[in-house]
């Protein structure tokens, strides 16, 4: 898995039947601090993902990819290469609290 902040969403009215109903977001990647470094940071890679857990736009969330994004109820034998599986709360570091939703602005 990999760690991304929800930056926007897709809409696309014509598709395949198969990703029909899919919630589909552009995750921007997140790099983690070192020990006392502060924040998470945005990357400049990006991918689109299927969500999964009802996540939304600013959310920190984890991230499948490949054949791993394949394996949630939402995304079973769908060709997704992406999937938000999980919406993080907090991530700690070296003992050093780097995020918590609850105080993300």
């Amino acid at each position: 898995m990999k760690l991304g902040r929800i930056v926007g969403s897709v809409v696309s009215t014509r598709k395949d039947e198969k990703i029909e109903g899919l919630k589909l977001y552009i995750v921007r990647d997140l790099s983690i601090p070192t020990k006392g470094d502060g924040e998470l940071a945005d990357k400049s890679s990006f991918v689109v993902a299927a969500d999964a857990v009802g996540a939304g736009i600013g959310e920190v969330v984890l991230y499948a990819a490949g054949s791993s994004a394949r394996q949630t109820k939402a995304t079973e034998k769908r060709p997704v290469d992406h999937c938000v599986m999980a919406i993080v709360d907090l991530i700690d570091v070296d003992g050093d609290l780097v995020y918590n939703k609850s105080e993300a602005g």
